[in-house]
């Protein structure tokens, strides 16, 4: 826990350098299950409703941030909204649409040994993302 509570701070510490006066706060929140890898959560100042979580495997660094549910979609515009994320998924830079467990989410994933620059980078893009992705989408939500 000691090394994930190290590179919570870096990545803080590299996130603030990359974003200036935007206040950003992080957390670490401990894994669900025994075994299992701890999580942050990454606030961003003024995107607060948004929070990216960084977690990471022995192969990639991964960074989720969850949008929206199955149930805010409008059902009749669905189909369109998928062909729209699709369509979207490469014209987005360092992010991909995907849906875990009836939430849909834009992700960004490192090599595993990223550094805290690299990791605070695409937390950053993906966080910017996310508010472009709610913007673009909101039609098709209730």
């Amino acid at each position: 826990m000691d090394v994930a509570l190290t590179q919570m701070l870096e990545i803080e510490r590299a996130l603030a350098r990359k974003l200036g006066s935007v206040g950003v706060s992080a957390a670490l929140l401990p894994a669900e299950e025994d075994g299992g890898v701890p999580v942050m959560r990454i606030s961003i100042e003024g995107q607060e409703e948004l929070p990216v979580f960084v977690t990471g495997s022995p192969s990639q660094v991964l960074c989720i941030c969850y949008l929206w549910t199955e149930d805010e979609i409008k059902p009749e515009r669905r189909a369109e909204m998928m062909e729209a994320m699709m369509d979207l998924n490469i014209a987005i830079p360092l992010s991909n649409f995907g849906r875990v467990a009836g939430h849909y989410v834009i992700y960004g994933s490192l090599a595993h040994d990223a550094d805290a620059d690299s990791i605070a980078t695409d937390v950053a893009m993906v966080a910017d993302n996310a508010l472009e992705a709610l913007d673009v989408f909101n039609e098709f939500l209730k």
